[in-house]
């Protein structure tokens, strides 16, 4: 065996174990965002869930309260973008891998999750951690909202 079959061999082998990881991203929703007409951190958002392997498009929303309330997310809840995929609605600055999960595991009863408010150090808000903590909400129909995550 020479060097040029075993480079050869060990490229096919990697292809292999790359492959799948770039078919998964495909298979991810497109996100359709809303936003309040012009926020740039919510740039800073799209910026990150396409980073993180999601499509998206987004688009300026002058009356995103009346979007937010046909959804069922309670106005005291709102943030400056919605994120529409799958039948689910994702308020605010919600790390990428927390929709992910939920998308994944898709809990019974949900609407969607909410980062209320525009926190400091979630994605779009600042660099990671730069901020106090704060929770993503899961809203369920019918339900009070609960912590599905802290960062």
């Amino acid at each position: 065996m020479n060097r040029r079959t075993v480079l050869i061999g060990i490229l096919a082998a990697t292809s292999l174990v790359v492959l799948p990881n770039a078919s998964s991203a495909s298979k991810l929703p497109k996100l359709a965002v809303y936003r309040n007409p012009g926020c740039g951190c919510c740039e800073g958002w799209v910026q990150h869930m396409r980073a993180n392997g999601f499509e998206v498009t987004i688009e300026d929303d002058p009356n995103l309260d009346a979007r937010r309330a046909s959804l069922g997310i309670p106005a005291e809840l709102a943030s400056c973008h919605i994120a529409l995929a799958d039948g689910y609605a994702f308020e605010g600055h919600i790390p990428a891998a927390d929709i992910l999960k939920f998308l994944h595991e898709r809990p019974a009863s949900a609407i969607g999750l909410v980062v209320p408010g525009m926190p400091a150090g979630s994605p779009g808000m600042g660099p990671e951690g730069s901020g106090g903590p704060y929770d993503v909400l899961l809203l369920a129909t019918n339900a009070v909202p609960t912590v599905y995550a802290t960062h």
